[in-house]
């Protein structure tokens, strides 16, 4: 194995690459985690090819990374997905970045070395109607069952993650704009609005639910414990309604999200402006939206037009 952090070995400075995305970067502890395994996957590799020390790795030994990656299994048995190849990666690259700029390592090995190409999978979106009858299931005026649907509402209506949303607190709401604001990735802080069946989700969670659930602090979704609901928590509220409007197999963590920024783009909403509610870094993550809806509209078109699928 690499050597500990009592020497130069993969270990010691990746506990400091650690530190730096944590202090610098403000990820979350569930990116750090995924930054842990990558950086785990690299040392195993770089012990079975004896290398004792990173910052003696070559771009021949980042060369061979990939197909090693590709020939390995998880903890499952099951071979990595390209895209968790190309995500691992990413993170030795920007390992090697710290390395240098730390002065701990005199050149980048990763620089000269190609990363995998993906295959360009479409987000899945749930139609308009779906999306009405996800928001209706949750049924009656309990204090669950408002907070469940200005859960739901707040999902679509302002497109939020669902790691945002449960991070929210009640002063993060103001009903009069209707605007959220919230902390994205890198923890960078966005205000976005949403619309009036969210609003009036919310003035009722605020009046007649929430108090009810007896909140031991200020955030704004809680359990049935008061405490503050949890992502997990949250994620499972939302396929329990998926299953219950029968569009279980359709609905992923982040289906409203992609709903929302596709239904967006359909009504004519500029691809800058998308970028700027979801809180995308670069416009190149939100154009991939752009293609769903190109997509939907061949769907609408060969349906419609009376020559679109004459011979």
């Amino acid at each position: 194995m690499a050597r500990d952090a009592a020497g130069d070995g993969l270990p010691h400075h990746a506990a400091r690459f650690l530190d730096y995305l944590i202090v610098e970067r403000g990820l979350s502890e569930h990116s750090l985690a995924a930054y842990r395994r990558d950086l785990k996957l690299y040392q195993i590799y770089l012990s079975e090819h004896a290398v004792d020390d990173v910052s003696a790795a070559g771009t021949d030994d980042l060369r061979q990374f990939v197909p090693w990656l590709r020939d390995a299994t998880n903890a499952q048995g099951r071979a990595y997905a390209p895209r968790s190849i190309a995500r691992t990666l990413a993170a030795v690259r920007g390992f090697h970045r710290f390395l240098v700029a730390e002065g701990l390592a005199a050149s980048d090995p990763s620089a000269d070395v190609v990363s995998p190409r993906l295959p360009r999978s479409l987000p899945k979106a749930l139609s308009t109607a779906q999306v009405e009858r996800l928001l209706a299931a949750p049924a009656g005026d309990t204090p669950a069952a408002l907070r469940d649907r200005a859960l739901l509402e707040v999902l679509y209506g302002a497109g939020l993650r669902i790691s945002e949303l449960v991070a929210l607190d009640v002063d993060d709401v103001d009903l009069v704009s209707r605007t959220v604001r919230c902390l994205g990735k890198g923890r960078k802080q966005r205000i976005v609005p949403f619309g009036r069946p969210a609003a009036r989700a919310l003035d009722a969670l605020l009046v007649r639910g929430r108090p009810s659930m007896d909140p031991g602090g200020p955030w704004l979704m809680c359990n049935q414990r008061g405490g503050r609901l949890t992502r997990q928590g949250a994620w499972k509220i939302v396929k329990t309604y998926a299953d219950s409007a029968d569009l279980g197999a359709l609905v992923s963590p982040h289906t409203l999200r992609h709903s929302f920024a596709t239904h967006l783009l359909d009504g004519g909403a500029d691809v800058r402006v998308v970028q700027e509610l979801l809180g995308h870094a670069s416009v190149n993550t939100t154009q991939i939206y752009t293609q769903v809806s190109t997509s939907r509209l061949r769907t609408v078109y060969e349906r419609a037009h009376p020559r679109a699928t004459r011979r």
